[in-house]
């Protein structure tokens, strides 16, 4: 739970994305079009028939025209080049006028409690336009090309349980297959893949129906969705500190269950070097402009060949332990975290179903009988890694996160030289914790119980809260200092879209970064294959890296 070991995550066959695809091939979902009613510059509406086991849904799609001076990714954008829902209500004519008076307007539109997810995408305008023009002539597209983006459009936010009226966590159980977390979001943003592909083909066809030749198969599979990820995302992991420690605890489970196989058989080897080669070839594709990323990957690249030279040898017992041992002794994070992910695919049966156990409730209960040296006790325990840091010192506490009013998403201060320290987010857990820590030392034995002491003290409720509650749950905070000069937010955005499913980590600062999501993921005719959960370390296939 360190920001470096964080921010060096990898998918793993429990990510949201491949648990949502593995649900959908398992229970037999269709997917087809009911309504594709877009013009020759691919501007209208597209509505998508879901049919799933319990109830049918449908994805709603209103494709626009978008002046290039309105074309940002900014959460305050007011434009898209389409928008989109995910309902249960289906569109006819009536629901139709009421979802194109509301989607396309996004935060300031207003949804029903039948709509699970409201989301918007633009256009990577350089790829669409080749890759339309290529189709129109006939030609596939280059692959360099596709390579350097890896998507068609990128989702700028993708919202969910009760934002802008749309259906909370609690209905959108009820109004749709959706146990674990995420899995609505995560539909809606594989459904805009799907219309991604239809659109660029649906626009080059037009063009030229007489030449036109649809994607190769192989090169639309290697195609995701792009997403431009800021600082709106890392408080959720500070503010889900029962909900991460599921997540982490499920692979870390996987892992411990893995690691304790006693012997290896020769088709689990032979499985092994298929997905270390895979590896590198999703390496070799990964592009970046970001100079630390780009060293991280070149040394990655490097470390994957020492996996296959430590592959176990036939009998050796305990294989996978000695092999994940080793290289956590030797390798980088990133090789540590591709070797992780691999161990987890290696063993579907030790895995798969842990993701109908991916929520929790964030409920936080006082325990006020405690006595105080008991809690002090506990924060000794469990927050040795916050006590031992020297809040004294100016860049321990140079940051504050604060929620701008202005951009409408979470933003960084410096304390020192910027107003609004006062309204700083509850972030700072290992400086609270600490000083909390403190207090208990300094008033020992002037109060029997917690009760006596947050009666004098009531300020520290919300801290005590949290340290009892959060007693029995290993992997609940992150342990580092989130308001340090030196706190690196991207680590934290890259360990939650990990667990989402995104790949292809492109930061553009410390503090925003570019994912693939579903890259590689089966096409809709491809979900009733029997490999379609077979798609981890997606690369595009026929080129050189591949």
């Amino acid at each position: 739970m360190r920001l470096a070991r964080m921010g060096s995550f990898h998918p793993t066959r429990l990510s949201f994305a491949r648990a949502l695809v593995r649900r959908m091939a398992r229970e037999g979902w269709v997917v087809c079009q009911d309504r594709f009613e877009l013009d020759d510059t691919g501007t209208g509406v597209a509505v998508y028939r879901v049919t799933t086991p319990l109830r049918p849904l449908w994805f709603v799609v209103f494709a626009d025209h978008l002046d290039p001076a309105d074309r940002t990714d900014r959460v305050i954008a007011e434009k898209w080049d389409a928008t989109f829902t995910l309902t249960e209500a289906e569109p006819e004519t009536a629901t139709l006028a009421r979802l194109a008076a509301a989607v396309p307007r996004q935060e300031a539109g207003r949804c029903s409690e039948h709509e699970l997810v409201l989301s918007r995408a633009n256009k990577s305008v350089r790829l669409f336009d080749h890759v339309a023009d290529r189709l129109a002539t006939g030609r596939q597209p280059d692959r360099d090309k596709l390579l350097e983006v890896g998507y068609l459009v990128r989702t700028t936010a993708v919202y969910g349980n009760g934002k802008f009226g749309v259906a909370d966590l609690a209905r959108a159980r009820q109004a749709g297959p959706f146990g674990p977390p995420f899995q609505a979001e995560m539909l809606c943003v594989y459904l805009a893949r799907q219309f991604s592909l239809d659109w660029v083909e649906h626009i080059a066809r037009r063009r030229s129906p007489a030449t036109f030749r649809p994607l190769d198969h192989e090169v639309a599979r290697g195609l995701g969705v792009g997403n431009a990820t800021g600082l709106g995302m890392a408080p959720f992991l500070a503010g889900h500190p029962k909900l991460i420690c599921r997540w982490i605890g499920m692979r870390e489970t996987a892992l411990a269950r893995v690691r304790e196989i006693e012997h290896c058989d020769p088709a689990t080897r032979e499985r092994f070097v298929e997905l270390v080669s895979r590896a590198r070839a999703h390496v070799a594709q990964w592009p970046t402009s970001d100079a630390g990323q780009a060293e991280r990957i070149a040394t990655l690249a490097r470390e994957l060949d020492r996996l296959v030279a430590c592959l176990p040898g036939p009998g050796e017992v305990r294989p996978w332990d000695r092999l994940f041992t080793g290289i956590s002794a030797c390798a980088s994070p990133e090789t540590q975290e591709v070797l992780v992910s691999i161990l987890i695919e290696l063993y579907p049966e030790l895995s798969d179903g842990f993701d109908e156990e991916a929520g929790s409730r964030e409920e936080m209960m006082l325990d006020p009988g405690a006595s105080p040296e008991a809690l002090r006790a506990l924060i000794e325990d469990r927050y040795g890694w916050a006590l031992d840091i020297d809040f004294s010192a100016p860049d321990a506490t140079a940051l504050f996160w604060y929620f701008s009013q202005e951009k409408s998403e979470p933003r960084i201060g410096h304390r020192a030289e910027e107003p609004g320290a006062d309204r700083e987010m509850p972030v700072a857990v290992a400086r609270d914790v600490a000083a909390l820590h403190r207090v208990l030392v300094e008033t020992r034995d002037a109060h029997a119980t917690v009760a006596e002491f947050l009666l004098a003290r009531p300020e520290w409720r919300g801290v005590v809260r949290r340290v009892q509650s959060l007693a029995s749950c290993p992997y609940a905070e992150i342990r580092d200092n989130l308001i340090d000069r030196g706190c690196r937010p991207i680590d934290l955005l890259r360990c939650k879209l990990a667990i989402l499913g995104a790949t292809r980590f492109d930061p553009k600062s410390d503090l925003w970064t570019r994912v693939t999501l579903f890259q590689g993921a089966p096409l809709l005719d491809e979900l009733d294959r029997g490999d379609a959960d077979d798609w981890a370390f997606a690369s595009l296939p026929g080129h050189a890296g591949a």
